[in-house]
């Protein structure tokens, strides 16, 4: 589809990784991916997170599960992309846990800077993100467990 997320270029990732590489790190790329699931909420996550808006972003354990994709880790590095794959921002996770959708509290909404920022409006649009993305099929519950995390931008580029 049109709106559908880009595959970044290997090539290109490496170069940008390369650039932002912390000393203390590991000479592995760490992985790279975009928020949401098309360019353009990619594209606005991402703006959010290089203005220092969003500091934080959840995700369903149920998907983690599904696609058989590790959980993230305090200290875990990460390249943030665009929706078209371009490399764009270096993050470091630095707080992980899985809770309840319906224990997410305000101030995570808040961390996570989408829409108004309220709780209420975290809930309703992760509601329907969770609901029309899910990689899993069991459908959506209130107390579906979901990872927060939080992270520190270390490099905008």
């Amino acid at each position: 589809m049109e709106d559908d997320l880009r595959e970044p270029d290997a090539a290109e990732l490496e170069r940008f990784w390369q650039s932002v590489r912390p000393e203390d790190s590991p000479a592995v790329r760490p992985e790279a991916w975009a928020f949401g699931a098309t360019v353009s909420l990619a594209d606005e996550l991402l703006a959010l997170v290089l203005d220092g808006t969003k500091t934080a972003t959840a995700g369903a354990l149920w998907d983690y599960e599904a696609e058989n994709e590790p959980l993230p880790e305090v200290g875990q590095l990460n390249i943030l992309l665009t929706g078209w794959g371009t490399p764009r921002a270096l993050v470091r996770t630095t707080s992980v846990m899985t809770v309840p959708f319906n224990k997410v509290d305000a101030e995570h909404a808040w961390l996570e800077g989408e829409g108004d920022r309220s709780l209420s409006d975290w809930r309703k649009g992760h509601r329907e993100f969770f609901t029309e993305f899910a990689s899993h099929n069991r459908g959506f519950a209130p107390d579906m467990p979901v990872v927060l995390e939080r992270f520190q931008l270390l490099h905008p580029h």
